[in-house]
C-alpha cells in the first residue's frame, strides 16, 4: 500500500512538474514573440485622424488604437504605440521596433513582399480641395492637368501616374503632378498655402482634416475613389505572433467587438 501511494504522490509530483514546465514554455513561447514581453507594440504615425490621432490629453485615439488595444486584450498584452513616419513603418518593423503596424495602412504586392498581412477593413479615397477654389473634382479624371499633394509612401502616386499616362496626356487634358510631403498635415498645409491645388487622402480621414481647417478644406468627391483593404503588417518569419494575432481578431469577432468597431469609424469589413 505505502509503495502504491508513494508511486501515486512521485506520479503526481511528476505531472504537476511536466504541467509546470509547459505552462512556463507556452508564457516564454508568448512572451518571445514579442518585441517587449507583456507588450504589443505597434508602429503607427499618430497624425491621421480618424485613424490615429492624440486628442487633447495625448491619448492615442481612432480605430486602429481601439483594433491594437482589442488585440492586444485578447494576448494578454498591453498595447503600446509607437510613432514612426508612414513611409518607415515597414522598415522599422523589420529592423524589430515594434511587432506589428496598424496605421491606415494599404495591402499591396510589393508591401507583401516585405511583411505578413491579415486584412481587417476596406476604404477608399476622398479628394480635398479649399472651400473657395472654382475646382470641384468629383472623380479621378478631374484631376488632370492639377497639381494635387500626397502623404509620401501612399499607393496612389503610382495610380496617378498611370492615369496621366494612359488617359489624361492622350486626352489632351494635361498630366496630374504630384507632390508628396513627409505628413498629412503637411500636404493640408500645402492646399492651405497654395502649394497644391487638390489634397487626396484615405475617405475617412479626410472628414476629419476638413473639421480641423475649420472648413477652410471641403471634401469635392461624393464617392470614395480607389477603394483598397487596409491591413495589419508583421514581420516575416514571427510566426507565433501572426497566428496570435489571427487568434485575436477571430476572438473580436465573435465578441462583436470587431463589428462594433466598423460601425464607430465607417469602415467594411474586407471579403472573405
Amino acid at each position: 500500500m505505502r509503495n502504491t501511494l508513494n508511486t501515486a504522490v512521485r506520479l503526481t509530483v511528476l505531472a504537476s512538474a511536466v504541467l509546470g514546465a509547459s505552462l512556463f514554455a507556452a508564457t516564454a513561447a508568448q512572451a518571445a514573440t514579442t518585441v517587449t514581453p507583456g507588450q504589443f507594440k505597434v508602429g503607427m504615425e499618430i497624425t491621421y485622424p480618424p485613424f490615429e490621432s492624440y486628442d487633447e490629453k495625448k491619448n492615442v485615439v481612432g480605430a486602429d488604437p481601439d483594433l491594437s488595444r482589442l488585440l492586444a486584450k485578447h494576448m494578454d498584452l498591453k498595447a503600446e504605440f509607437v510613432d514612426t513616419k508612414f513611409s518607415s513603418l515597414i522598415l522599422s518593423l523589420n529592423a524589430g521596433h515594434y511587432d506589428a503596424i496598424i496605421s491606415g495602412m494599404y495591402i499591396t504586392p510589393e508591401r507583401q513582399t516585405q511583411a505578413q498581412t491579415i486584412p481587417y477593413a476596406v476604404t477608399g479615397a476622398a479628394i480635398m480641395v479649399l472651400k473657395d477654389s472654382p475646382l470641384k473634382p468629383k472623380v479621378p479624371e478631374d484631376l488632370c492637368g492639377l497639381k494635387i499633394g500626397l502623404e509620401k509612401g501612399t499607393t496612389w502616386v503610382t495610380q496617378f501616374n498611370k492615369l496621366s499616362a494612359e488617359y489624361c496626356v492622350p486626352k489632351g487634358k494635361g498630366p496630374v503632378t504630384v507632390s508628396e510631403f513627409p505628413s498629412a498635415p503637411e500636404v493640408t498645409q500645402a492646399l492651405l498655402s497654395g502649394n497644391v491645388q487638390a489634397q487626396v487622402e484615405i475617405d475617412g480621414a479626410a472628414g476629419m482634416i476638413a473639421e480641423r481647417t475649420k472648413g477652410r478644406v471641403v471634401v469635392s468627391t461624393e464617392h470614395s475613389i480607389y477603394q483598397q483593404t487596409l491591413g495589419i503588417y508583421v514581420k516575416k518569419g514571427n510566426d507565433e505572433l501572426y497566428q496570435a494575432l489571427l487568434k485575436a481578431f477571430d476572438e473580436t469577432k465573435k465578441s462583436g467587438e470587431y463589428a462594433a468597431l466598423l460601425k464607430k469609424y465607417n469602415l467594411e469589413a474586407p471579403a472573405n
